[in-house]
């Protein structure tokens, strides 16, 4: 029995007596529930039982009743299901499930036979969702709080597609304003032999793009007038720097299905119409020789000039033109993921998307992701992209690989500052989390390829013979993967999978040292071993699907 299964067995007697209450008491009013409504909860004690629910106090007000009365009545009735072995009732009114082996360890061969789908679900089913982020701009290689954004949101993309989310991963192309003139300086100084610029960008990279600029150029840059110079480094750098950054990206395991140019905003006059729309809507108004966005009215701290005196169009325009042509695209939700420095930016955007008419929170998210620092030696390493001292995705993935690299990036909350220990990183050891996992799986590929030179094979399953406590436990947590995948989605918390399936290989680990999968010595292969297999082989499918939600490989050998 799995716990969705139960959930709706546990909903379906809450309701049962929900409607014989109303019989007789016709002042009840229909209970209306979901098996959302009957989640279940592992118990801290396994003593306690498989399973934990507050269902009975979360429903007894309604019912016109206590707690523990109704708790009493569901667990007499659940008592009766086919594979419960028992239901106790504590405290206020919590009920206690203890499934039969037989029942508990049917869900080893589900897990086989579902493969990659099991852990997925339907919470987001058709929702169409436009997640932007990275989005770093186009002046440099992307540093370690990009990198960061880049492992989490591909992972929250791979878990919003795995509970039925349609998802588009944007990458928002800043190639419009101060920045990019900076940076356009700074390659033809490099050109020209000069210093760098004072607010320009130095380093490295920005001699080597300067050089392939040259390279490319069918005459002498020095030749030419200065702005013509200026314009083509713009241009073919912008280019040149943008395709590093997108075969970076690449080589970490992140591709994006949308790259949207800023620049084409204010080229398809799309910011014009985003503000006639707002105007059209009342909320836009001209004041000291400005056009104003009313974003006080829908709680921001001040009202916000969207064209200047001068006739620029402020920052905020871009926002509005980009907001509306994500609506108009049809993204139902739009989630966009931000660094530390951007705390403030989340009124004005959340005003924005009210103004617009629609509702903040739903059609429109901002996440706030906090700093990265990487040690090694026992330091922090520094970093300052305008003096060239970036420490890049290519200087994580260098120094401990791909999969150490997403997976300790991505197995911290976002909204937390992390310490990312190279040295631990790249350690063959348990300490080190990704190997720890990542070996978890490799040993169950080990015992199922012994299992097939000791004649042990899948052909009978017989889940009554799982009653070692290593196995209720292992069982346990594989049966939590969809909660966790679930729960990862709706919180945006894809750490929630890293941590989860460290728990089934520590889990896994125990059971492997307690139970035999092949026979020892002279002893025949009994259906006990091939009922382990059946187990092995779903830790080992589990374990693989967590990595995979995170963009992580899982290896059969280590």
């Amino acid at each position: 029995m799995t716990p969705a299964e139960l959930s709706a067995t546990l909903l379906a007697v809450v309701q049962g007596i929900a409607e014989r209450r109303r019989e007789s008491d016709p002042s009840l009013e229909a209970l209306q529930a979901t098996v959302a409504d009957t989640v279940l909860e592992r118990p801290k004690n396994r003593d306690h039982g498989d399973w934990a629910s507050n269902v009975a106090m979360r429903f007894a007000k309604r019912l016109g009743t206590n707690p523990r009365e109704l708790a009493t009545a569901i667990a007499g009735e659940l008592a009766e299901t086919d594979g419960v072995a028992g239901v106790d009732v504590a405290g206020p009114g919590f009920i206690n499930i203890t499934l039969e082996a037989a029942a508990a360890g049917a869900l080893a061969k589900t897990i086989v036979e579902q493969g990659e789908a099991f852990g997925r679900g339907t919470y987001y089913d058709g929702v169409t969702i436009n997640l932007e982020f990275v989005s770093a701009n186009p002046t440099g290689p992307i540093h370690i709080g990009g990198v960061r954004w880049a492992a989490v949101g591909d992972s929250l993309a791979r878990i919003f597609q795995a509970v039925g989310g349609i998802v588009t991963r944007e990458y928002y192309f800043n190639d419009h304003g101060a920045q990019i003139d900076r940076f356009a300086r700074s390659l033809l100084a490099s050109a020209l032999s000069e210093p760098t610029p004072d607010d320009g960008y130095g380093g490295v990279y920005i001699s080597e793009i300067a050089a392939r600029v040259i390279e490319t150029y069918d005459g002498d840059v020095t030749q030419i007038p200065r702005d013509e110079a200026q314009e083509l480094f713009r241009a073919v750098g912008v280019e040149f720097m943008f395709g590093d950054i997108k075969e970076s990206l690449h080589d970490f395991g992140v591709d994006f299905d949308v790259y949207f140019h800023e620049n084409s905003l204010h080229e398809s006059h799309a910011v014009e119409r985003a503000i006639e729309r707002l105007r059209e809507l009342g909320h836009v108004y001209e004041a000291d020789g400005a056009t104003w966005l009313r974003t006080t009215d829908f709680g921001d701290d001040r009202d916000r000039v969207i064209i200047k005196s001068d006739g620029e169009a402020a920052y905020i325009a871009g926002d509005l033109a980009y907001y509306l042509d994500k609506r108009e695209r049809g993204f139902e939700r739009n989630i966009i993921m931000l660094g530390a420095d951007h705390h403030g930016y989340i009124g004005r955007m959340m005003a924005m998307c009210a103004a617009f008419g629609d509702t903040p929170g739903v059609n429109l998210e901002i996440l706030i992701g906090q700093l990265v620092n990487l040690v090694r030696d026992g330091e922090p390493m520094r970093m300052s992209k305008r003096n060239g001292t970036v420490v890049s995705m290519e200087d994580l993935v260098e120094a401990v690989g791909v999969d150490a690299g997403r997976y300790s990036l991505v197995r911290f909350s976002a909204d937390s500052m992390i310490d990312i220990d190279l040295d631990l990183l790249t350690k063959r050891s348990n300490d080190n989390p990704v190997f720890y996992v990542q070996y978890a799986h490799a040993r169950t590929q080990a015992v199922g390829r012994n299992a097939a030179a000791s004649g042990v094979d899948r052909s009978v399953f017989d889940a009554s013979l799982l009653t070692d406590p290593t196995e209720a436990s292992l069982l346990g947590a594989l049966s939590e993967l969809p909660r966790v995948v679930q729960q990862a989605a709706e919180l945006r918390e894809p750490h929630r999978i890293a941590r989860y399936i460290e728990e089934v290989a520590g889990t896994y680990h125990r059971w492997y040292d307690a139970c035999r999968v092949t026979p020892l010595g002279d002893e025949g292969v009994t259906d006990l071993h091939r009922t382990r297999l059946w187990l092995n082989d779903a830790a080992g499918q589990v374990i693989r699907n967590g990595l995979g939600l995170l963009g992580v490989s899982a290896p059969d050998r280590m």
